[in-house]
């Protein structure tokens, strides 16, 4: 064990990488682990039932519930069930479990109390969605979820304006066309991102373009499902400051794709490294 930790017996926790939708990605590791595993624990017990009936195996262990409401609640029981010798299972209802699905808490406690933990590898939205995009993937960072009120969401749109690296999002459906507009206000509605929904299943679909084109076509078409979406990292800045009209042009441009003057300064000074009140005062002066 690392760091000297001496395991407490022969229990350890698997995680294991779902499906995205499509079962022919199943992997020979997962049908093993979730038929043998003593307790499995589930996001949704009734998506791994149909998985489990879909992949013709039965799962032999105890099947619990793990999801967001009840993961801090139900983490020491199955410490417990590690104290006691069994292998714990943790499956999402696709990807990997911990990366923005339930997992994180068991980790952890797993390893403070000295169990091993391992993982039955599999597929993941968030380097799919990547590898679709288009986009630089050499370095790249995952954000999971925004915020889900404007204002707070713009707000962290806002420190992530001048990352250079591509970014990787999840998003819920009901709210993709408010946070694809506060990309495209924050970070300049022509910066290239792809919109990935349902990916592996018969209606995947992957839609590129500038931020501007897409909250119009995530406007007018209403996309539904499982959505990721990828936003290329912001460009390398001017050498030289830009000149007044240039500054004033690009936060005029920010107001006309939707955002409120407040915000087009904010991410105009962001974006260009200067202070909001100087940008603040070159539109005012105006």
């Amino acid at each position: 064990m690392e760091d000297g930790v001496q395991e407490s017996g022969t229990g350890r926790v698997v995680l294991v990488g779902a499906p995205l939708g499509n079962t022919g990605d199943a992997s020979t590791r997962l049908r093993e682990v979730l038929t043998t595993a003593d307790v499995v624990a589930a996001e949704d017990t009734r998506r791994l039932i149909r998985l489990a009936r879909d992949l013709g195996i039965t799962v032999n262990g105890r099947i619990t519930s793990y999801f967001e409401g009840n993961e801090e609640r139900r983490t020491p029981d199955l410490v417990d069930a590690l104290r006691g010798g069994a292998v714990v299972a943790v499956v999402t209802d696709g990807g990997m479990p911990s990366v923005s699905d339930p997992g994180y808490r068991l980790v952890r406690a797993a390893l403070d109390a000295g169990f091993p933990v391992t993982s039955a590898p599999g597929p993941s939205a968030v380097t799919t969605a990547l590898a679709l995009s288009g986009l630089p993937s050499d370095r790249f960072c995952f954000e999971g979820f925004l915020p889900r009120t404007g204002s707070h969401r713009r707000s962290r749109l806002r420190e992530l304006a001048a990352e250079p690296r591509t970014l990787v999002f999840f998003e819920a459906p009901h709210r993709i066309t408010a946070s694809l507009q506060d990309f495209a206000s924050v970070f300049g509605a022509d910066r290239e991102a792809a919109v990935c929904r349902e990916l592996t299943k018969t209606y995947e679909e992957i839609r590129r373009g500038p931020l501007g084109e897409l909250a119009v076509w995530s406007a007018e078409n209403e996309p539904r499902g499982e959505i990721t979406v990828v936003v290329a990292g912001a460009p390398a800045g001017p050498a030289e400051r830009p000149a007044d009209e240039d500054l004033r042009a690009a936060v005029a441009e920010r107001e006309a794709g939707g955002a409120t003057r407040r915000d087009a300064i904010q991410a105009v000074a962001d974006a260009y490294g200067l202070r909001k009140r100087e940008v603040y005062a070159l539109v005012h002066a105006q």
